[in-house]
């Protein structure tokens, strides 16, 4: 067993720093992918169509033990290949994460209105030559096969699946109970296979400790993450991120209900301390209510800036890198280009829950015209807790109304219990402090 072989399409991993705008409120936490386990991240960036995909592995075990299997819709050449950098995409990542912001209410005896302000608008070793003979005997031919960076990669086509499937188990590529029907049927779409595995003594060389991203660019009409193979050994549902850059717009799926996560929700303030608990939770409810069918936008915003900021955008080289090939290199600017940081480049962030039963098909893409700024955003709204110079009655009626408004919405969207909420909320005297007790002989007399 030299190769545990990891078949997913997302754990395969092909693959504008500004000043934020004025805004009313502190961001103060992110919900990016390390909240979630088994979560693999997949770069697409798209014009026309040209595609470039960059993939994270998130394999966790001995390198000698990684390999993978994407299938890809043409034959891909040694200069399609590339190694990326995980650190842009971590940087994506935190770009585009939910993310929780706080307001502070103003002294309500001045009648501070606090307002939001939300802007929408290298060849194989001589063993390549028996390699080749016993695929040939199997109905497999090896169109191509290169080393890049610590990957050496094999781009195969076949005439059947089980010959395909045979000859890869024989060269100790694992491949999962079931994988003949779903891979005869993308040979009746006549793709190819792109085969990597760790070259260890390159990766020794290179001096990495970990698995760097794959990246792939290709031609074709087929805009779509094939993810099929990877249901087949996952142990449970997994977790997808889709990090999708055009320059048209939103990209959303064509075969399965893209959904908009509840944004811009008020929550009581106890959740900057269970943030992620939240999230965790209130995504579990929406896939619920989806019956684990759709996919969720978490983000689509213009690079060029954010509001409130998680990140700073991605820098004009970070997208190069990412495969973003519109934009001009490094000193390539006109002059009369007076912002450089407007990259015209919009980005789609995408979350999706996947397994076998609820995803029985590939996720099929399309670009969208639509540039509306989306995120998904929740609000803490702090009272006032200064000294009053007026009468407050009214307003502090209105914080618990407003308080248990935020906890009903809380416990529909995350499934929570109300009364376990209710008890956090120092209002309805949870988690804040005890009033203090009148001493008992002042009922007496008073």
């Amino acid at each position: 067993m030299r190769f545990l072989i990891t078949v997913v399409t997302a754990c395969l991993t092909v693959m504008v720093t500004t000043t934020a705008q004025a805004f009313c409120g502190f961001y103060v936490a992110k919900a990016d992918t390390s909240l979630f386990n088994r979560a693999s991240q997949v770069v697409l960036v798209r014009d026309g169509n040209r595609t470039v995909i960059t993939m994270a592995n998130d394999f966790e075990g001995d390198v000698e033990d990684f390999a993978v299997v994407i299938p890809v819709p043409t034959r891909i050449e040694r200069e399609q290949i590339n190694v990326g950098d995980r650190a842009i995409i971590q940087h994506l990542d935190a770009y585009t994460s939910p993310r929780l912001v706080e307001y502070h209410d103003g002294d309500p005896c001045v009648r501070y209105e606090l307002q939001e302000r939300m802007r929408t608008d290298a060849d194989f070793p001589a063993a390549a030559g028996q390699l080749k003979r016993s695929a040939k005997s199997q109905g497999v031919t090896i169109e191509a096969s290169y080393t890049v960076g610590e990957y050496d990669i094999l781009i195969l086509s076949a005439k059947e699946s089980s010959g395909l499937i045979r000859w890869l188990n024989d060269n100790d590529y694992k491949i999962p109970r079931g994988a003949r029907r779903v891979v005869d049927s993308y040979l009746k779409q006549d793709m190819r296979f792109f085969v990597a595995k760790v070259n260890v003594e390159e990766q020794s060389k290179l001096g990495y400790q970990y698995l760097r991203p794959l990246q792939v660019a290709y031609e074709s009409n087929k805009f779509m993450l094939p993810i099929r193979l990877g249901t087949l050994n996952a142990k449970g549902k997994q977790e997808l991120y889709v990090y999708a850059l055009t320059r048209t717009g939103r990209v959303e799926t064509t075969n399965y209900r893209t959904v908009k996560l509840p944004t811009n929700v008020e929550v009581p303030e106890f959740v900057e301390r269970e943030f992620a608990d939240f999230y965790r939770d209130m995504f579990a409810r929406q896939t619920e209510k989806e019956n684990g069918r759709a996919v969720f936008l978490e983000y689509a915003w213009d690079m060029a800036w954010c509001d409130p900021c998680a990140a700073d955008p991605l820098s004009q080289d970070e997208l190069r890198k990412l495969g973003v090939f519109w934009l001009p290199r490094s000193g390539q600017q006109t002059k009369r280009i007076m912002q450089p940081q407007a990259q015209n480049v919009f980005v789609t962030r995408l979350h999706v829950r996947y397994d076998a039963e609820h995803f029985p098909e590939d996720l099929m893409f399309q670009e969208t015209g639509d540039r509306q700024n989306y995120q998904g955003r929740y609000v803490i709204r702090h009272p006032w807790k200064g000294e009053a110079s007026c009468d407050i009655t009214q307003y502090s009626a209105e914080v618990r109304e407003r308080q248990e408004r935020e906890a009903q919405l809380l416990a529909n969207m995350t499934g929570w219990d109300i009364g376990d909420i209710r008890g956090k909320i120092p209002f309805f005297g949870g988690a804040g402090p005890e009033p203090e007790q009148e001493p008992w002989w002042k009922r007496i007399w008073n």
